[in-house]
């Protein structure tokens, strides 16, 4: 009788629903999947059917032949189109289980603190539909905050900044609330668009979003190197004057001018945070520090530029890219103590 109840309980899960990459903690056994949120649709007859979901399909990104359209159903955050995201949903649910037909799960989604209430109505039955016999909604910044080890039921403030892909979360939670959030549509997504268009006007070469993000990964820096250019990478693309592949080398020193923008924005995001805290909780912050969480924040020099920009202690989070995920699994596995940080209905 316990294993079957133990099996029941597995089916729960919470998801991080992320622009970039879909994370999945299931009750009980922890994180067992995370793939990117990309699903390549073939079109058969006029109609399309979904041909592969995930590592395989952010493969084709960009190789793709003309009936394969290859799709990043959520942008900024937020799902951009519905029908594909549920199909991903339900892809990776059933991955999951390993078969067709399961208990229908308990779901717990992360939402950007700044979506509207139509687009977080439009995750939640979303993940109803894909099989979830009850979903639930968590804002980013208090499962990011959670998953870092904040005390976030505690009578004092806690300040996390979540970089992800299309958003950047920035929230102070405290008592189980969160006092001040922002989300700015701006991540990692954003500096690989800059990072395109830098080559784009100051050295007529066009490459792909992959490239870009292999670039920003291996020698992206958002402080610039105190001695010299920094380290150097090959990069391939496209010269668009004589329309030839063509090779060019480039330096830490231009990443960081390429994604100045995107990163001064998170800045002032963090500035305006905060300008709006109160000043006990100002004071906590001062004592505590900012913790940054989410892929973002793994890149070189971020701690550096908001510490300098803030004075304040910056920290990157232990398992940075997993605290949305790690907290919102936290959540599930204690959902009556932690019933107040979630949502049903917008």
């Amino acid at each position: 009788m316990l294993s079957k109840l133990t099996g029941l309980w597995s089916t729960d899960m919470a998801i991080d629903l992320g622009t970039a990459n879909t994370l999945v903690y299931v009750k009980g056994q922890g994180i067992i999947l995370n793939e990117p949120s990309v699903v390549a649709v073939v079109n058969e007859g006029g109609k399309n059917r979904v041909l592969t979901v995930g590592a395989e399909a952010k493969e084709m990104l960009g190789r793709s032949p003309g009936n394969i359209e290859v799709i990043r159903p959520l942008q900024d955050g937020v799902i951009a189109d519905f029908e594909v995201a549920e199909e991903m949903l339900k892809y990776f649910i059933q991955k999951v289980h390993k078969r067709k037909t399961f208990t229908s799960p308990i779901v717990i989604v992360c939402v950007p603190s700044g979506s509207t209430a139509v687009e977080r109505r439009a995750i939640q039955e979303s993940a109803e539909r894909a099989g979830a016999r009850q979903a639930f909604l968590i804002e980013e910044p208090m499962a990011a905050a959670i998953g870092a080890g904040l005390p976030v039921t505690e009578p004092s403030g806690s300040m996390v900044v979540d970089i992800g892909g299309g958003t950047t979360e920035v929230g102070v939670m405290s008592l189980g609330g969160i006092v001040y959030s922002a989300s700015v549509r701006i991540g990692g997504d954003k500096m690989d668009e800059a990072i395109i268009g830098y080559l784009r006007r100051h050295h007529n070469l066009l490459i792909g979003l992959q490239s870009a993000e292999r670039l920003k990964k291996q020698i992206g820096t958002a402080y610039p190197p105190e001695e010299g250019d920094g380290e150097k990478m090959a990069i391939k693309g496209r010269d668009l004057v004589n329309g030839i592949p063509k090779e060019l080398i480039l330096t830490q020193r231009d990443v960081c001018d390429a994604i100045s923008e995107p990163v001064g924005s998170i800045v002032e995001a963090v500035k305006r945070a905060l300008e709006n805290c109160a000043p006990e909780l100002a004071a906590d912050i001062v004592d505590r520090g900012i913790i940054l969480t989410g892929g973002g924040s793994l890149m070189a020099g971020i701690d550096t530029v908001l510490r300098k920009a803030t004075g304040l202690p910056v920290t990157v989070a232990e398992e940075a890219l997993l605290c949305v995920v790690l907290g919102t699994g936290k959540v599930l596995e204690s959902r009556k103590q932690l019933q107040d940080v979630l949502r049903t209905t917008y």
